[in-house]
């Protein structure tokens, strides 16, 4: 873009240039061809003067001074127009000074603009480097909070395995203890009946005991009673042979 530019305001110029020099040579040879013109008008003047001098003096001079009047006339115009053309020459280099004075505005705008759009390339690519990093750094720190999560996951798991396998213990051991209650219940209550049984088998023997005593005692203090019956019967029976 900047080329273009440049060529564009060089192309403008050498136009401008070109433009000028062709119309201070168009006007610089039509001033001469009319020099020419009027000298080889002069020269044909001449001629006839010379070949009607007697007859045709006071008229030549008289047109001579109407000519050199006109031809005055002609060179003031043409002093007025190579004037002009120099006004128009001045404004033209005033123009072209200006131009360049511009172009070199611009120029060096351009010259700003480009050291600017340097300037911004380089910021956008800091900033671009920057934003990489600070996507570098969120995908880090995204990845450590996945594996965060992962881990606490893991950790739960565990946890929640450990606890698991903890309530299956517990119930395995409360399952196991009930088990132990239950048989200890079941031979408590096997012993006791045992125990019981025991008690009453000894209490039937004691009873068998105390009864088979009794009867003994019985016995004994019916042979006791038979004895001392026995020994009165004699006792008596003596005392009455005696008296």
């Amino acid at each position: 873009m900047v080329r273009k530019k440049k060529k564009t305001k060089a192309k403008s110029k050498g136009n401008l240039s070109r433009i000028a020099s062709f119309t201070a040579q168009s006007i610089s040879s039509a001033y001469s061809s009319y020099k020419k013109n009027q000298e080889q008008k002069k020269i044909e003047e001449i001629k006839l003067r010379k070949l009607e001098e007697n007859n045709k003096l006071v008229k030549e001079k008289k047109e001579l001074r109407s000519r050199e009047d006109q031809l005055k006339k002609d060179l003031d115009k043409l002093k007025s127009k190579e004037e002009d053309f120099k006004n128009k020459e001045r404004e033209l280099k005033l123009k072209e000074e200006k131009l360049k004075s511009e172009n070199e505005r611009l120029i060096k705008r351009e010259e700003d603009q480009t050291l600017f759009n340097k300037e911004l390339r380089s910021k956008e690519k800091e900033l671009k480097l920057r934003e990489e990093e600070q996507n570098r750094k969120d995908i880090d720190l995204k990845v450590r909070e996945e594996e965060q999560k992962n881990k606490e996951l893991r950790d739960q798991r565990r946890k929640y395995k450990a606890i698991k396998a903890m309530k299956e213990e517990e119930e395995r051991k409360k399952k196991v203890e009930y088990i132990k209650i239950k048989e200890w219940e079941e031979k408590f209550d096997k012993e006791q009946k045992m125990r019981e049984e025991e008690e009453r088998s000894r209490e039937e023997k004691l009873r068998r005991r105390e009864l088979e005593n009794l009867r003994k005692l019985e016995l004994e203090e019916k042979e006791v009673k038979e004895e001392l019956t026995n020994r009165l019967k004699t006792f008596s029976i003596d005392k009455t042979t005696k008296n």
